[in-house]
């Protein structure tokens, strides 16, 4: 589909010369029809084509350099002339196969068909070039990107290591057993996140690194953390950036759950529905928090840098206070990035 698209392009691109040849035929030869005028600028159009493939190969092999020199302009000039000499040589020996005699088609005049000939290989190296200026940029944007993905992952996972060392660490003068436990599944998940190196993982994924993660968190809150989860399958099978999710838990474990000596729920629910995947996690814990648990919190500031990294303007994160009290933090994504 790729390859039949990049012909699509040529074929566009090469019409609108392909009506210029046209244009020049009838206004050379005023007895000529428009059917037979576009069957020779169609074999004037083609033959430039194939060669403007030959350019096209040229321009790669004489890159456009950082600062132009008259070296450069001279051998372009140079490549013109001989493409417009080549050209005008194919079009005569296509001519004669036609006609069945050898006849050198000098068009309107040979020094203006030349002329031409030189027009078309600067269009064509001018395109060419300008492709592969497009094409560098995208890369390196795209290597910009990864670049500030990796910093940013760098950034989360000791922002994750501070908050899981300290509930650790609470367990331990209390409960030594379940601190040793809880130490056994805190390097698990250690283990997890320094060997991901993804950007988006699947949804299956993330929710089974979150189970991990609030079994950890249960050995300190004990029944004051109550966890409910609905996952749909098709949300199952799309594609969320690494540690988003647990970002969002982690948020209401730690501004919810931990200030208040009541039972905190947490409910996580996850749908995928029209192209959108819709990730929410709400919790019934301290409100009065919920200002500073907005745009402030790193790991929430760290969670919309990378979407905006990843999807541009195309995925959002709200947050904010519930009227019944608590809070919610609502992730939607476009599933462009397609499903695991």
């Amino acid at each position: 589909m790729s390859r039949r698209l990049v012909w699509l392009q040529l074929l566009i691109g090469w019409l609108p010369v392909w009506a210029l040849f046209t244009t020049l035929i009838l206004a050379a030869h005023a007895n000529t029809n428009l059917h037979s005028a576009l069957l020779a600028a169609l074999r004037i159009m083609v033959t430039a084509a194939l060669l403007g493939l030959v350019v096209q190969r040229f321009t790669e092999r004489v890159p456009w350099p950082s600062r132009v020199r008259p070296s450069f302009v001279a051998v372009h000039l140079v490549a013109a002339f001989v493409y417009a000499a080549v050209w005008v040589l194919l079009n005569s020996i296509v001519d004669s196969l036609f006609r069945g005699a050898f006849v050198l088609n000098t068009g309107p005049g040979i020094t203006a068909y030349l002329m031409l000939g030189v027009w078309i290989y600067v269009m064509v190296a001018g395109v060419s070039y300008t492709t592969v200026a497009t094409e560098r940029a995208a890369r390196a944007e795209a290597n910009a990107a990864r670049a500030q993905l990796s910093a940013l992952r760098a950034q989360l996972n000791p922002h994750f290591l501070f908050n899981a060392l300290h509930a650790v660490v609470q367990l331990i003068p209390r409960e030594p057993k379940r601190a040793a436990q809880a130490a056994e599944q805190l390097a698990g998940l250690l283990r997890g996140t320094i060997e991901e190196d993804r950007d988006l993982v699947p949804m299956s994924d993330e929710w089974a690194f979150v189970a991990q993660y609030l079994e950890l968190e249960r050995l300190r809150f004990g029944d004051r953390l109550r966890v409910s989860a609905e996952v749909t399958d098709a949300a199952k099978g799309a594609l969320i950036p690494v540690f988003a999710l647990q970002t969002l838990v982690e948020n209401a474990v730690r501004h919810g759950a931990a200030p208040k000596m009541e039972p905190t729920d947490i409910m996580i629910r996850a749908s995928a529905e029209n192209g959108t995947l819709v990730v929410s996690v709400r919790d019934t814990g301290d409100s009065a928090n919920a200002p500073s648990r907005d745009s402030a919190g790193t790991g929430l500031k760290r969670l919309r840098e990378r979407l905006a990294v990843l999807y541009g303007s195309d995925a959002r994160l709200d947050v904010g206070r519930e009227p019944s009290g608590g809070f919610l933090a609502t992730l939607v994504l476009p599933r462009s990035g397609g499903e695991a």
